[in-house]
């Protein structure tokens, strides 16, 4: 067995992890608007940026924004 998760036919979450952990650093709520600017900046695989931008507009608490996209930050 691996660790891998995409591997396992789980999305591949680790860059959209890494993005959450970074942009919720010292913030209680992100917009998404915030998060799809840092995605893009942080040059994320096209389907990510698809999901970010697919949310809706407003404030998001890191679990919010992890459950929706598809990450497993917590």
């Amino acid at each position: 067995m691996t660790d891998d998760a995409s591997v396992a036919g789980e999305p591949d979450t680790r860059a959209l992890d890494d993005l959450l952990d970074d942009i919720y650093r010292g913030q209680e709520r992100v917009t998404q608007a915030d998060i799809y600017r840092r995605a893009v900046a942080a040059d994320l695989p096209a389907d990510l940026l698809a999901r970010i931008d697919s949310l809706p507009e407003g404030e998001y608490a890191v679990d919010e924004a992890s459950d929706l996209l598809g990450g497993s930050v917590a």
